[in-house]
């Protein structure tokens, strides 16, 4: 793993999580989704008034970039100053980063996933919706409430009971021939794989109980850097079968587009 930058003491990243972040593939030094991966860190730094860098400065960790696939992870903190919670009124706004080398989940896309309920429940909060902002304590707790490695995914309702998104990815699933994901005007993180999907598919965007999932004929979960998982069970919230769906050609054609976009092969139709 290679890094550039340690944080100091007074940074408002470390100490309120007073800043955003980007995590994407990269393939040969290339970066996949590198335009909406940018539109969405100008989104964050215009809600929470930081400055946005340069784009010579976010580009400059591409040079460090080996070959094969990697992980670059982008952090941007509103930097130091301020009084307490008070931001200070001329930001300086600090850039770190971190590649790591990356080999991606294969046989989940071959064989798709085992995912549960989370008891834990996003808040709402309208103002940070769609960040990915560096305050993740809700994803760290809920991501803590298994530690069976057969389940890979954690499925997340806010407080209303709405259908949000896993810990770590987008939900999407296919109801009455119709695809779908929730709707992220609340709480969540609107993924740069699903804005790609959502230019190409027409994908909608509802809001939607758990029970959405009951109806489905097929679920996935995806994201920029894993690709897209197909769902074959869903337990509920203490690890109990709820439901189960076989693999069809429906799973692959979604998966099949995602993975077109990032450079991942295409698994075998059904």
């Amino acid at each position: 793993m290679r890094g550039e930058g340690a944080w100091p003491l007074d940074d408002r990243g470390a100490a309120y999580g007073d800043g955003l972040f980007e995590t994407m593939l990269l393939r040969d030094g290339r970066p996949l989704l590198w335009d909406e991966h940018l539109a969405r860190l100008a989104r964050g730094c215009h809600a929470l008034g930081i400055p946005m860098p340069p784009g010579r400065e976010l580009a400059a960790p591409l040079a460090k970039a080996g070959t094969g696939l990697e992980v670059l992870k982008l952090m941007l903190t509103r930097g130091s100053g301020g009084r307490g919670y008070r931001p200070p009124v001329s930001p300086q706004a600090r850039l770190r980063w971190q590649l790591a080398v990356f080999a991606p989940a294969e046989t989940r896309w071959q064989q798709g996933v085992r995912v549960r309920f989370c008891r834990l429940r996003l808040g709402i909060q309208p103002a940070l919706a769609g960040l990915k902002h560096l305050n993740r304590l809700e994803n760290v707790m809920a991501r803590a409430e298994w530690d069976d490695e057969a389940v890979a995914e954690g499925l997340l309702c806010d407080s209303d009971g709405r259908l949000v998104e896993a810990t770590a990815m987008n939900l999407f699933w296919q109801r009455e021939g119709r695809l779908e994901t929730p709707r992220l005007d609340r709480c969540g993180v609107a993924g740069t794989l699903r804005e790609a999907l959502k230019e190409r598919l027409p994908i909608a965007e509802v809001d939607a109980g758990p029970q959405a999932l009951d109806q489905a004929e097929a679920v996935w979960l995806g994201n920029s850097v894993q690709g897209v998982w197909p769902v074959v069970r869903l337990d509920d919230d203490v690890g109990i079968e709820r439901q189960r769906w076989s693999l069809t050609r429906i799973h692959r054609d979604l998966q099949a587009e995602a993975h077109r976009l990032l450079g991942y092969p295409v698994p075998d139709p059904i």
